[in-house]
């Protein structure tokens, strides 16, 4: 046979041989193994070669679908599985190089424009992945270097000319989102790039479906993908890189820097975002390798740096290659596309393009970073130029104008679409050139002329005469120029304060946000250079000396309030006085002046004053701005130093004189005005020197100022005269003839008589709500002042005039206004007007509340309560258009109402639950049908009597009285909420037990009905809610007075009852599980207090073991049992439940309570004998195999395990306390037997709830107990049970505990009724019990199941010792353990380091393993004498993973370290001696950790996340105060702790919040160290570390051991 096939050779080369037989023959031969052909695999390549070859050469002609057959053959072969095969083999099989210039023709056919091509691109594409998948044949490229470049310049194109077309097509899924939006709506004019590349057509062939276009786009991000990765190692392996740069720069640069911009614009691309990105690196990193690698950087360095500009010349100029000119030449428009889109890639490709630059060339130390960096710097004045925004390179820095230069870009002039794109390339720039500082100001002052600096002020001149203030980018570019240097945009301050903040108006928020963070980088600036006095009167120059046509947008936003705020704290104080005393005197320049007597149309004017409209608008901003900067003044106390008291004094006296100048104008401009008004109404001359009719509205704009600026005053001259007794107010200064005392009361109390008679009405308040509000704070102070004079509280006057400001204060004709009120307010003061004025003056009255109560009346509380609880009702109405930062009335009334002030301020809080109870009873009183008896239409108020008697007859009549509709439902649910935020221990003995009783009332006799008026039980949350508002209530103070009104037994049969009426559908079982918790609680608590206060004992809870155990609930128990009807399944279930939890909740209370005294006991005992006996028939008709209460959801089997836990409990109290037990045995042992054994079967045999196995384990250790004390009554039969009893917990507790379907959450559910168990099995245990538990740890502790990956079964063992050791031992097994106890830390160290070695296993294993670990060190104290085995703790410490872990496992690992270190350094002192250096080390490793993690990142330091590296800061704090409190251990070692700490800080800039608690911890540390430790440090650390320590102990020196030293003068 194989000779038969031997010959096919020949048949392949025959011109006989039709076309399609050859390729028939051609592929019989490749998948026969019967055709004998020597070197088939290259032969039949070759052969396809050939024949594709010959017919594109047009030696061979043959129809066009065999040229599609032999295309498609040839892709087969270069993708079988017997080609790849055989190439692994080692065999070598190869392309001819026509081949591949075959195939780089045939890729360009699909470029050109209008041409059409002989075969599919999917195909072409399909061949180019396969040649490039195998390196043999890849070879055909890689070998010659052109080649490749070529076709990676043909696949750039084709994706560039695909991606462009997806752009224009209509139904494109290629829509960019990015500012260069605006930038893409033109289409391409000429061709891509100087190659003559066209776009992609699609249909190339007449022949392609559309499914093979499609196939096409998906195939040729791959393919592309692929080229970039053969050809950057073809590229690295290139020795010559000049070779590299030509074919790059002139092949490659231009169709990848428009590849790159369409992969980076913010577009939905087809493809997916990994593949994006892969193919974006792998572009950057061609460019960066081909135009910077290191071998060039001489020419760079030649070219930018030695040379004159002037005298560049251009790449393809013969002599040395001139880099950067080659590169800025082939950004040249003409070649590239048109000039919209060409200058968004030209932007783009700037930025990237000097970014790349950094990382090559910017790197250095010493001389050689200098020099680097003005070698980055030259870059970036060239890059600068391509922009077209005025920064010519060679004009900036040429020294001859006449020398021939570089070809230069023809530059476009940039319009308006261009702006956003060119500041958004600039600011790249100079984000860029500030990361890689690049810009030393000291050497380039004085080794480079401060070439720099000079260029720098060019960009800022730019900047500044061609302002852009609606671009986002403007605001940015300004802030990174002072960030680079102050001095560079400092000789246009007020420029730039006039451009970007006082002048400008913005309504983009986008552009707010950029304006606001550039305003506070600029002040934190001038704060830290101490300069903010300067920068102050930089902008006092700009608010007075610009000439308004318009009104000016506020000056302070709320976010540069803030920073200024902060800013001002951390200035001096005196320089703080220096900037108000600046504002103040501009302020004074401002105000308008008298002129003598003039003569206008016969009318004579005795004084007239000079009114300037643009003064006034100036002024406002002045009056918030001092406003503002006195608000954040550090206040005066009796530490301040003389010098800044008298400069606060000069500035106060100078305040105080300018407020009654602007008074006294004002007052003669309102008169002028009235004159002119009167004298000449029609005819009024209109001059610069006579206020006309028009001025009348600035005028009262003016009041405002003067307002505002005297409450300003008032407030610091108030402040100051309270703190600081050095001080003396002006107002006391210009008062003589009476003692100091009475002229200081004295006026006082006519300032606030005449503040209240000239007061404002409520039209003055619609009109000038400002100035209303300034008034009252006014007024307030003034009440402080009096206050503060305890001579004058005597006086019945005094008390009249508080009782005047106090009721005008309050304003009861504009609280009436609050309740309906959705008003909201960002809390500043200028910002006041009618649309916030309310919500201002409440949150006056709310924070001034202490000080004004006591002068209202009753009228006046109440209708403040009826405010606080109106605006909760209407609150959602408020919070619906509330901003986040902003208050409102129903805010306001919430801080209130859970101060903790609140309960103390009684008038208001009495009046409060009063409103409330009202509130309660009107809505129940409109609620009851017409034929009750009217328990809440009483005149006089809720009467208690007639509630209780309300309550009785629901127990007695069995039903509920008031029937409740969905809207009362809610009505009274929004009520009970404002309810539950009082505090209960505030309320007076009568407000408690009303509101006890009118809510107990409502839960025994209320009942929501339907629309029809049937009964429903669906207003479960109502009676849940109910229940946690008397539980609250049962824990007052007052409850006791409670109980005088009704018996206690009596609650506790009315609540049982009011639940066992209601009934729930299966939907709302939560809810109803919920409410059967809540009426446990209540029985719980009303029984323990009846106990504890010994409140009718007997007969309270003899009553309600009597209604519990009577006949008619047990006659119900029976028949919930046997009921077979599916209908009432449900309502015996429920009544099952009930009665099953009240018992139960009953019998634990009464249990709990035993041993507390003889005759008490007996009364439990009686108690406890038929609650017992009632809840044995209640368990026996659920475990009885009934079908429907067997399948329950309702009652659960963790419900009943609960209970019958309980049962066991009662009856083993009951044993114990008997005093002959010969012969007496525990009644229902049978059923806990039969119980226990199920438990043991079920508890480990499936996934079961974490609620079940809570109950199971909590029963088993009851269990074990009961067994125990039975059992040592009897023989050894019984000690045997009692040996496999414990034997089959402990085999069981190991089977559940390694479970696999059980969470690590779920584990640590469980420790606590583990411990629980553990105690009970080890209380009393053995000698051989004990033993037998062991050997479990010893079996358990195995490394090598954890390296098998059986962690679980390690994990169970850890789980167990870390709970054993905790448990009380008798002395013999105590003694036993910790024998053990080093080798099984041993142990435990092993396995850290084993685990240690996977960071997976870091939550599940290593952490519960190193907290078991801290167990036994802090167990350990004082019994481990060796202190080798605390150290061998250290050593394993060391090797736990802190790094790359997510943000919860972090913490959970940083808990555990640090635990364990707190537990040596607290438990084991001894160690301390020679183990110091080993834990520093553990605890630098957290130190750098937390640093590492808690730096500032680009997205933000907000979020959940945050919190977690802010708790571990916490710890860290934590640690070493603990460190500086074992001082003797540490002393030589703080100057080491230092700095390892300050090394560690110079590498990032921590958050705000991180940072603060890690200095005050090293401030401890600083506290150990000596002069001598300090020297060291100074003399020891490098240069950079040296300054960041020069900082912290500047800082330190200033905040913390000055206020130390403060104490320690006032310490014994």
């Amino acid at each position: 046979m194989a000779a038969i096939y031997s010959g096919i050779h020949l048949k392949l080369k025959s011109p006989q041989t039709p076309w399609e037989d050859k390729i028939k023959l051609a592929r019989f031969a490749w998948i026969s193994s019967q055709c004998l052909l020597p070197n088939k695999e290259q032969v039949l390549l070759d052969w396809c070669s050939h024949a594709l070859t010959g017919w594109y050469n047009k030696k061979v002609e043959f129809p066009q679908n065999v040229l599609e057959g032999l295309w498609c053959y040839f892709d087969d072969l270069l993708h079988s599985r017997k080609l790849h095969s055989f190439l692994k083999l080692g065999k070598s099989v190869s392309l001819r190089l026509n081949m591949a210039q075959l195939l780089l023709d045939r890729l360009q056919d699909h470029e050109q424009s209008g041409a059409v091509a002989a075969v599919g691109l999917s195909t072409l594409l399909s061949v180019c992945q396969g040649i490039l998948s195998a390196p043999a044949l890849s070879s055909v490229f890689t070998t010659k270097y052109e080649l490749m470049v070529s076709l990676l310049a043909r696949l750039v194109s084709l994706t560039c000319q695909h991606l462009k077309q997806l752009a224009d097509s209509p139904k494109s899924t290629l829509h960019s989102k990015s500012d260069h939006e605006s930038e893409m709506d033109t289409s391409f004019s000429e061709p891509l790039c100087d190659t003559g590349h066209n776009d992609l057509q699609p249909d190339s062939c007449t022949n392609n479906s559309k499914s093979t276009d499609i196939l096409a786009s998906t195939k040729l991000f791959e393919v592309l993908l692929h080229a970039l990765t053969c050809y950057l190692s073809v590229q690295r392996q290139q020795t010559n890189p000049n070779r590299v740069f030509t074919l790059v720069t002139n092949q490659l640069f231009q169709p990848m820097i428009f590849l790159r911009y369409w992969l980076s614009s913010d577009a939905q691309l087809p493809m997916s975002q990994q593949m994006s990105r892969d193919i974006r690196t792998k572009t950057d990193t061609i460019l960066q390798s081909a135009l910077f690698p290191p071998e060039q950087m001489s020419l760079y360095q030649e070219e930018l740096t030695k040379m004159d500009p002037g005298k560049r010349s251009s790449g393809g100029a013969k002599g040395p290659l001139k880099p950067s000119c080659v590169i800025l030449s082939k950004l040249s428009p003409q070649s590239i596309c048109e000039p919209p889109l060409y200058y968004a890639v030209k932007s783009s490709t700037v930025s990237v393009l000097f970014k790349l630059f950094l990382e090559s060339y910017g790197a250095g130390k010493g001389a050689r970073n200098e020099e680097q960096g003005m070698l980055c710097f030259y870059f970036l004045a060239s890059l600068s130029g391509a922009l077209d925004v005025g920064l010519d390179f060679q004009k900036l820095f040429s020294k001859n104008e006449d020398t021939p230069k570089c070809p230069s870009l023809q530059s476009i002039p940039c319009d308006p679409e261009s702006w956003s794109l060119a500041l958004l390339s600039v600011e790249s720039l100079l984000n860029n050139a500030l990361l890689g500082d690049i810009y030393n100001v000291a050497a380039d002052r004085i080794r480079h002329g401060e070439v720099q600096l000079k260029f720098y002020r060019a960009v800022a001149e730019i900047l500044l005469k061609q302002a852009q203030p609606s671009i986002p980018a403007w605001y940015r570019c300004l802030k990174t120029l002072f960030c680079l240097n102050h001095l560079i945009l400092e000789p246009d301050l007020e420029q730039v304060l006039s451009l970007a903040w006082v002048n400008v108006d913005c309504v983009d928020s986008r552009v707010q946000r950029a304006k606001q963070v550039t305003m506070c980088s600029l002040l934190q600036t001038y704060t830290k250079l101490r300069q903010l006095p300067k920068f102050f009167t930089d902008l006092l120059s700009v608010i007075s000396e610009t000439t308004l046509d318009q009104p000016r947008p506020p000056l302070l936003s709320q976010e540069v309030a803030a920073s200024l705020r902060t800013c001002l704290l951390d200035t001096p104080p005196s320089q703080t006085v220096e900037i108000c005393s600046l504002v103040l005197q501009s302020f004074k320049t401002h105000i308008p002046q008298f002129r003598p007597q003039t003569v206008v149309d016969e009318m004579s004017i005795d004084h007239e004053v000079t009114f300037n409209p643009d003064s006034s608008v100036k002024m406002l901003s002045l009056s918030e701005l001092l406003h503002s900067v006195l608000f954040s003044l550090k206040t005066l106390d009796n530490g301040s130093p003389i010098p800044l008291v008298r400069q606060c004094q000069r500035f106060m006296e100078t305040m105080h004189v300018v407020v009654k100048e602007l008074q006294q104008v004002l007052t003669e401009l309102d008169m002028q005005t009235k004159t002119s008004f009167e004298n000449a109404p029609k005819k009024v001359i209109k001059g610069p020197n006579v206020v006309d009719a028009e001025m009348h509205t600035l005028i009262k704009q003016d009041a405002l100022k003067a307002a505002l600026l005297k409450y300003t005053w008032v407030e610091i001259d108030s402040l100051f005269s309270i703190h600081c007794s050095k001080y003396t107010s002006p107002d006391l200064v210009h008062q003589v003839n009476e003692t100091e005392d009475q002229t200081s009361s004295g006026s006082t109390m006519e300032c606030i008589k005449s503040l209240v008679s000239g007061g404002s009405s409520p039209q003055s308040v619609v009109s000038n709500p400002l100035s209303a509000l300034l008034q009252r704070h006014i007024l307030l102070q003034q009440m402080k002042k009096l206050l503060s004079n305890p001579s004058m509280l005597a006086n019945l006057n005094t008390t009249a005039v508080l009782n005047q400001a106090a009721h005008f204060i309050a304003a009861e004709e504009d609280i009436e206004k609050l309740i309906h009120s959705d008003q909201k307010w960002d809390g500043q003061m200028n910002n006041v007007n009618g649309s916030s004025y309310l919500v201002a003056h409440w949150y006056l009255v709310t924070s001034n509340m202490p000080l004004i109560l006591p002068y209202l009346g009753e009228k006046d509380a109440q209708c403040i309560a009826k405010v606080l609880v109106g605006s909760l009702l209407n609150r959602p109405s408020q919070d619906k258009n509330a901003q986040p930062n902003s208050l409102t009335i129903a805010l306001s009334s919430s801080q209130v109402l859970k101060s903790q002030i609140f309960p103390e301020l009684q008038s208001v809080f009495s009046a409060t639950v009063q409103f409330l109870l009202q509130s309660l009873a009107g809505v129940l009183n409109a609620a009851q049908k017409p034929n009750d008896v009217a328990i809440f239409q009483n005149s006089a108020g809720i009467q208690k009597e007639i509630v209780v008697e309300g309550i009785l007859a629901s127990i007695t009549d069995g039903e509920a009285c008031v029937g409740l509709s969905k809207t009362e439902t809610h009505d009274i649910m929004n009520l009970l909420q404002i309810v539950e935020i009082i505090n209960t221990d505030g309320m007076s003995s009568e407000d408690l037990s009303t509101c006890f009783l009118v809510l107990f009332f409502m839960l025994s006799s209320c009942q929501e009905k339907r629309m029809d008026g049937s009964d429903d039980a669906s207003c479960s949350k109502l009676f849940k809610k109910l229940l946690q508002i008397l539980n609250c209530l049962l824990e007052g103070a007052n409850f006791p007075h409670v109980l005088k009104s009704i018996h206690g037994g009596t609650l506790l049969q009315a609540a049982v009852a009011s639940i066992l009426r209601h009934r729930i559908t299966p939907t709302e079982h939560p809810d109803w599980l919920d409410l059967v918790r809540g009426m446990q609680a209540f029985i719980k608590c009303l029984v323990q207090l009846i106990i504890t206060r010994s409140s009718s004992v007997r007969l309270n809870l003899s009553q309600f073991a009597s209604y519990l155990c009577s006949k008619e609930l047990s006659e119900k128990l029976t028949e919930a049992a046997s009921t077979e009807d599916t209908a009432n399944v449900s309502a015996s279930m429920l009544t099952t439940h009930i009665l099953l939890a009240a018992l139960s909740t009953f019998s634990k209370t009464l249990t709990s309570n035993l041993g507390k005294g003889k005759s008490l006991d007996e009364l439990l005992t009686q108690i406890l004998t038929q609650t017992t006996a009632m809840l044995g028939l209640a368990v026996e008709s659920v475990l009885k195999p009934h079908a429907a209460l067997q399948k329950s959801t309702v009652i659960s089997q963790a419900f009943v395990i609960e209970v019958v836990t309980v049962m066991l409990q009662s009856e083993l109290s009951l044993f114990s306390i008997k005093e002959d037990k010969q012969g007496q045995s525990i009644s229902h042992m049978a059923l806990y037997r039969r119980s226990s054994q199920q438990i043991l079967k079920e508890i480990n045999s499936a996934p079961r709830p974490i609620e079940f196995l809570v109950s199971s384990i909590s029963f088993l250790s009851t269990f074990y107990s009961a067994a125990e004390k039975t059992s040592e009554n009897q023989d050894n039969t019984g000690r045997k049970d009692l040996d496999d009893l414990f034997t089959t917990i402990l085999h069981s507790l190991q089977m559940l505990l390694t479970a696999h379907w059980l969470s690590l959450s779920e584990l640590a559910e469980l420790e606590s009724v583990l411990q629980t168990l553990l105690c009970h099995l080890a209380e009393n245990c053995t000698s051989e019990r004990f033993n037998l538990l062991l050997l479990m740890i010893k079996d358990g502790l195995d490394t090598g199941k954890l390296r098998s990956g059986n962690y679980r079964e390690v994990l169970t063992t850890v789980i167990i010792i870390k709970l054993l050791v905790c448990c009380p031992l008798p002395e013999a097994c105590f003694n036993s353990l910790w024998l053990i106890a080093p080798q099984i830390i041993s142990s435990m160290m092993f396995l850290v380091n084993a685990s240690s070695q996977d960071v997976t296993l870091n939550l599940p294993f290593t952490v519960p393993v190193t907290a078991a670990v801290t167990t036994l060190l802090r167990q350990g104290e004082g019994v481990i004498a060796n202190p080798h085995h605390v150290t061998m703790v250290l050593g394993a410490l060391q090797c736990v993973p802190l790094d790359r872990l997510t943000p919860a496992v972090y913490e959970a690992t940083f808990i555990a370290i640090h635990e364990a270190l707190f537990a040596i350094i607290k438990c084991h002192p001894q160690v301390m001696l020679k183990a110091a250096p080993s834990f520093l080390n553990v605890f630098y490793r957290l130190v750098a950790s937390i640093m590492q993690e808690g730096k500032q990142r680009k997205d933000g330091d907000t979020g959940p996340d945050s919190a977690v590296y802010l708790r571990c800061a916490m710890l860290v704090e934590r640690m070493y105060s603990h460190i500086a409190g074992t001082s003797e251990d540490f002393t030589t070692l703080s100057a080491f702790i230092v700095a390892q700490y300050v090394t560690e800080l110079q590498k990032v800039t921590l958050r705000p919040d991180v940072k603060l608690h890690l200095t005050e911890g090293i401030y401890m540390i600083l506290d150990l160290c000596l002069e001598p430790d300090i020297k060291f440090l100074m003399a020891g650390l490098q240069a950079g570390v040296r300054e960041v320590f020069n900082d912290l102990y500047s800082s330190y020196t200033h905040y913390h051991k000055a206020q130390r030293q403060g104490e320690e003068k006032y310490t014994v």
